[in-house]
């Protein structure tokens, strides 16, 4: 009985939960069916839901491996986040599963769409082909054909597409992509053959046509290029219609169609906006052959960081438009450029001609002209063209105006038809040198010249200058034989310097004593008409002086009175010289007439003084002892620096002794010891006292003012007197040696006596002709201590020479503001500002270097090669101090006058100031110039180029600004502030032509 119930219990259980697993396996499966349903309708969202509720429904593992699986495959469809991972996960959980080939074929998909080709061939490796269905295999190979193709492996993707050739679906994709391969592998006849099979499907026929044109303009089928192209344009947009005109425009280039080629190659925009040396090269050539050569030369300068064959062309037809369009200098950088390249033999050669040939025409700043054209005759000398560049090359020798290296090219090169031409060069070689006051170096020079002697007329030149030179080296002597010798010449008379022959020998004369000979050549100087009036008055003050030393008064006033009327700047000299020579012909009153006249007319003269002091000492010898006295008190009231006051005081006193005033004679007296010590005057001043109180009998009180005076003392003075006459005697016989030794001695003896003045100032004269400046110093600067004498000026200006030379700009400049305040002499107040000026510039002083700069141009006096000196610290401080507009007003006045160096600065400056005004070509005009006549100059000469560099920059000419910059680079090392900044602009210049042209590497 408790069996049956058992299994009654356990059947109706049983059945219990039969039934309720039934009724949830129902609902689950239910729930599955409506999801595949709607997955089949693509409702993905719905499904997604279903399945995924279904999912946890069931407990059925078939049907749990089924929902998620679809929920994956949802996920892809609906391009989810982590759709992926989700399918990972699916194939992680159910790796037996029936669909994990469809999950991987999927999730393959899902990355393809994506464009994750990556992972799309790591998940389509997965897929196992021979579980699919043939249009699912098709697509599969398509698929990973296409990846391989974006990846660049183009091997493995044409294995891909090879499978799918005969497809109906995927044929004709597979065919255009490996006729793409093939083209972009240059296999033009396999790329042919492929596009061929698909040409008739439209959506591929566009893209094809561009190809096909690419294809046979590469293969050198023009025509055909063309044709296609031109079919093509009509249905393309963008990118490719820029292309499609290169294409047709190149391939019309080809056919030397060049009108045609111009109406396409203009259109092209370049790879990514930037085109390449060959795209400037085929446009440029293109206008010139157009004879459009302005146009042309904008192309052919774009090219310029490169060195082939293209490059060379472009530099050799650049250089064509430049001299088509007469812009010379420019063809001579592009040939210069042209002919450093060997790509194209006949193009190396004809650039190199042009070359020489503008050089000699133009000038050549980079090297000397000569040897350009040198360096083409040794690189060509069976060349058509070399009998042409021998003949400049002879001319250019001269022309070239680069004496020194044209010098140094001769003197290696001396052959029997260069003899004339080096005669030339080594004359105006000579004249640079003198020039530039390199005296030694010129005269070297001109000897040369007359030794070669194959033209008189340079012959006699040279003979003119060699006597320039020595008179400039004190050599007066054989300065005088040199001017003879040049006056031998008939050519003589035709040169320019036969003009000034007689007035520079008889100046050589003057400075030898030889007055009368000096007389006759300055007097027939005098009577020319064709002279400068500086050098005719200069000549008549000369010949008045001549006369006057030769006691030839009447005539020497003559001649002074000349130099009065032509109004000269040493008028009052003359006027003064005049005065003098009447008490020489005993005509005091009007020596005092004249004297006195002078006063009123010159009162600040430099011979002021001197015009008093010889006006009392005149009313002395007339005894008109009261006016003397008057115009002496006037000297030292007024001229308080003058070199005459002790010896005026010291007449003054002898006037009062004459007179028995004794009491004003002895305060003279007096005043000259106390105020002079040392001086000639104190001594005689000392003396004529000692008189005076031995006749008043008051000796004591002449003994206890004596011993107030360091500089005598009594009982040595007869041994003082004669130590000094023992030195001073081997002095007046030249004995130098012994005249050093016995000044030595005579200031170990007495270093304050009564000559130690004239024993220092001597041993300072004595040290400073053997070039021991230390010791020289030493002597002159003990002179210059004490108070003013007549030995003051003269050692103050050996004193300054000397630490000039030393570089002492401190010293220099105290010692020279010194002597500027208590010279007598003009000239050597002359000296003293000149000097001032270059101090002061050279301690960055530039305000005080224009103020004496300016002293220096207002004195009418001044030797016009100083102001041209002051007209250049003028422009140099200004350009220091940054003041352009007074500098550009100082250079373009230094301009009018210099020569040599000086005139290189000015003109480089011309074309600085033009360049700050943005006036280009003007600049470079200057530079061409600066270039042609002072390319000897070689700093300014690398200036001028890196100025013309920064112009030709300026106005996009950028080839021409290329060639300088690396040529200056290369040959300028020497300058290198010049070099640094040619580097910074040629950087400059490469980076902004690259933001255009993809040919150029930074």
């Amino acid at each position: 009985m408790f069996k049956r119930i058992f299994f009654l219990y356990s059947c109706i259980m049983t059945f219990g939960l039969n039934a309720q697993q039934s009724a949830i396996y129902t609902e689950s499966f239910y729930t599955f069916e409506k999801a595949l349903d709607l997955f089949k309708d693509e409702q993905y969202v719905p499904a997604q839901i279903l399945f995924d509720r279904a999912l946890l429904e069931t407990s059925e593992v078939n049907t749990k491996s089924d929902c998620a699986y679809y929920s994956a495959s949802c996920a892809i469809q609906l391009n989810q986040l982590g759709a992926d991972a989700k399918m990972d996960a699916f194939l992680v959980n159910y790796p037996s599963s029936i669909k994990s080939n469809d999950a991987a074929k999927e999730v393959a998909q899902y990355y393809f769409l994506n464009r994750n080709y990556a992972k799309s061939i790591e998940w389509f490796d997965k897929v196992d082909d021979g579980y699919l269905s043939q249009t699912e295999k098709e697509k599969i190979y398509f698929q990973k054909g296409y990846v391989y193709f974006s990846q660049k492996e183009n091997k493995k993707a044409a294995n891909y597409f090879n499978k799918v050739l005969n497809s109906k679906d995927f044929g004709s994709q597979a065919k255009y992509y490996l006729g793409y391969m093939s083209y972009e592998t240059d296999d033009y006849k396999s790329a042919n053959t492929y596009f061929d099979q698909v040409e008739d499907q439209e959506k591929y026929k566009e893209k094809m046509g561009y190809f096909q044109a690419d294809m046979n303009f590469k293969l050198g089928n023009f025509k055909e290029a063309i044709e296609l192209g031109k079919a093509q344009l009509d249905k393309s947009k963008g990118a490719e219609i820029s292309e499609l005109s290169k294409i047709i425009g190149e391939s019309y280039f080809n056919l030397k169609d060049y009108k045609n080629a111009l109406l396409y190659l203009k259109k092209y925009n370049g790879k990514k906006g930037k085109w390449n040396n060959t795209d400037f090269y085929q446009l440029g050539y293109t206008y010139y052959k157009n004879e459009d050569y302005i146009k042309a030369i904008d192309q052919f300068n774009k090219i310029i960081d490169s060195k082939d064959f293209v490059s060379q062309n472009a530099y050799y037809h650049l250089g064509e438009c430049y001299l088509k369009n007469n812009q010379k200098q420019q063809a001579l950088n592009a040939f210069k450029a042209a002919s450093e390249m060997d790509f194209d033999a006949k193009i190396k050669e004809d650039s190199s001609f042009n070359y020489a040939k503008l050089s000699y025409e133009l000038g050549n700043p980079y090297q000397s002209v000569p040897s350009v054209l040198q360096g083409f005759i040794a690189q060509y000398p069976k060349s058509s063209f070399a009998p042409e560049v021998q003949k400049l090359l002879i001319s250019s020798f001269v022309t070239s105006k680069n004496y020194k290296e044209a010098l140094e090219l001769l003197e290696k090169n001396k052959t029997a038809e260069n003899k004339v031409i080096y005669q030339k060069v080594a004359f105006y070689r000579g004249l640079e040198l003198a020039t530039d006051n390199d005296t030694k170096e010129s005269k070297i020079l001109f000897e040369k010249a007359i030794a070669e002697n194959k033209t008189p007329l340079y012959t006699a030149r040279a003979l003119f200058w060699k006597g320039e030179s020595e008179y400039n080296l004190n050599q007066f002597d054989t300065a005088i034989l040199s001017y003879l010798q040049f006056n031998g010449y008939n050519e003589a008379k035709t040169t320019p310097e036969y003009e000034n022959f007689e007035y520079n020998i008889a100046y050589a004369y003057f400075k030898t004593k030889n007055y009368a000979k000096a007389i006759d050549y300055f007097k027939n100087f005098t009577t020319k008409s064709t002279l400068s009036s500086e050098r005719l008055i200069d000549a008549f003050l000369r010949l008045g002086d001549c006369y006057f030393i030769s006691a030839q008064y009447w005539p020497a006033m003559e001649s002074y009175n000349k130099a009065i009327e032509k109004k000269s700047p040493d008028a009052d000299y003359a006027a003064f010289q005049k005065g003098i020579s009447y008490g020489f012909v005993q005509k005091n009153d009007k020596k005092i007439e004249d004297l006195n006249s002078f006063m009123q007319k010159y009162p600040k003269s430099q011979y002021a003084d001197d015009a008093l002091y010889e006006l009392g000492n005149t009313y002395v010898a007339e005894g008109q002892q009261k006016k003397a006295l008057a115009s002496y008190e006037k000297l030292v009231t007024v001229y308080i620096n003058s070199n005459y006051v002790p010896k005026t005081i010291l007449k003054q006193g002898l006037i009062y002794y004459n007179d028995n005033d004794t009491t004003k004679a002895l305060d003279k007296f007096k005043k000259v010891a106390a105020d002079f010590p040392n001086s000639a005057e104190a001594l005689e001043a000392v003396n004529t006292a000692r008189l005076i109180y031995i006749d008043k009998g008051n000796v004591a009180e002449y003994a206890a003012w004596v011993k107030t005076l360091d500089f005598i003392e009594v009982s040595d003075v007869e041994l003082d007197n004669a130590t000094y006459e023992s030195a001073e005697r081997q002095y007046l016989q030249n004995n130098i040696k012994q005249a050093t030794s016995g000044f030595l001695t005579y200031l170990a003896e007495f270093p304050e006596g009564l000559h130690a003045l004239k024993a220092n100032f001597y041993l300072g004269q004595f040290y400073y002709a053997d070039d021991l400046a230390a010791s020289a110093i030493k002597y002159f600067e003990y002179v210059v201590s004490k108070p003013k004498s007549e030995y003051t000026e003269q050692a103050l200006v050996r004193l300054c020479e000397l630490v000039i030379k030393e570089k002492n700009t401190t010293k220099a400049i105290s010692n020279l503001l010194h002597l500027e305040k208590i010279a007598d002499f003009p000239q050597n107040r002359t000296y003293a500002q000149t000097n001032l000026m270059k101090q002061y510039y050279e301690n960055e002083n530039f305000s005080d270097a224009v103020k004496y700069a300016q002293v220096v141009l207002n004195d009418a006096k001044v030797d016009d090669r100083i102001k041209l000196d002051a007209q250049l610290f003028i422009a140099r401080s200004a350009i220091k101090t940054n003041n352009e507009a007074e500098a550009k007003k100082a250079y373009a006045a230094l301009q009018l006058t210099a020569t040599g160096a000086l005139a290189a600065e000015a003109t480089y400056y011309e074309a600085y100031f033009k360049n700050k005004e943005n006036k280009f070509e003007a600049s470079n005009e200057v530079v061409q110039t600066l270039a042609f006549q002072y390319s000897g100059y070689k700093y300014y000469a690398s200036k001028g180029l890196l100025l013309m560099a920064k112009n030709f920059k300026a106005i996009d000419d950028n080839l021409n600004a290329k060639v300088i910059l690396e040529s200056l680079i290369s040959n300028f090392s020497q300058f290198p502030d010049v070099v640094d900044d040619a580097k910074i602009e040629l950087a400059s210049l490469k980076e902004e032509a690259a933001k255009t042209n993809s040919s150029i590497q930074n």
